[in-house]
């Protein structure tokens, strides 16, 4: 019989979900390197999850988890979230979905096996306190997974982008250069790791979405703002120890995506090329 495993050299375990997309007329499932990258260069192990029938009742399988990387997707499907709550509306109108599916071809789809099996990975976070990062959607997902609300296109859904204060959030001209500020509030962890890169409390962050959070689960505090009102950053102060790694947030912005060439620095402090 062969000894025990010495658990205390077990490398922490952290689960990225996969996405779908097509190759050869057959669908495949990805997870970005660059996550992969990032995980193990922390010294961790990425655990992938693939994103098919079944696996959400598998999710023990999984077990040790040590960590949940959330990031990168489709459109949550509106039918786990009221897209109308606080604006006396049921949501978009068919003639809005269908203009929103032409201009963002590869995110209006809806994947129910990645929406199922992510919101149970975030909801085990919240419930046993296991670290967790959502990235864009997965930040989505978290607020959503706690009964937040979102808006299902920022453009059309927010009453500020019909005035001067409207920031562009997805521009394909300009996809990785694109920059807006987001106002960072002091006193939260963010304002914490980021305080080198900040003029003031603002900072230029990347921007990939056309959907955000709308209404902010009460579990959460808001981290960081973008001038018209959305909300682009948030945690959960209850579930906040960094002496003990403890941690359950969400990023609307991308950070690992803001690595220099060549470099393990970020850029956060210019804003090269954007026009947010």
């Amino acid at each position: 019989m062969s000894p025990s495993p010495d658990l205390s050299r077990i490398l922490p375990r952290v689960l990225i979900v996969s996405r779908r997309t097509v190759r050869k007329n057959k669908f495949v499932d990805f997870v970005g390197e660059y996550h992969l990258d990032l995980v193990v260069g922390y010294g961790a192990v990425p655990v992938i999850v693939p994103r098919v029938a079944g696996v959400h009742t598998m999710l023990d399988s999984f077990e040790p988890i040590h960590g949940v990387l959330l990031c990168e997707g489709e459109d949550i499907d509106p039918s786990l979230y009221d897209a109308g709550d606080d604006n006396d509306k049921d949501g978009l109108t068919p003639e809005q979905l269908e203009a929103v599916r032409r201009l963002y071809p590869s995110d209006a789809a809806v994947d129910h096996e990645k929406d199922s099996i992510e919101l149970l990975l975030a909801r085990r976070c919240l419930e046993r306190g296991i670290p967790f990062l959502g990235i864009c959607r997965g930040s989505q997902v978290l607020n959503v997974a706690c009964g937040g609300s979102l808006y299902q296109d920022v453009d059309q859904d927010l009453p500020s982008h019909a005035s001067n204060t409207a920031v562009c959030h997805m521009d394909y001209a300009d996809y990785d250069g694109h920059r807006h500020p987001v106002r960072v509030l002091p006193g939260t962890p963010l304002h914490e790791w980021f305080a080198d890169s900040l003029d003031g409390d603002e900072m230029m962050v990347n921007s990939y979405h056309h959907q955000d959070v709308r209404r902010l689960a009460e579990r959460f505090v808001p981290m960081a703002f973008a001038p018209d009102g959305l909300v682009e950053g948030f945690y959960d102060p209850d579930a906040y120890s960094p002496g003990e790694g403890r941690f359950i947030m969400g990023l609307q912005f991308h950070p690992e995506r803001m690595r220099k060439a060549g470099s393990d620095e970020f850029d956060y402090g210019g804003n090269p090329g954007g026009r947010g």
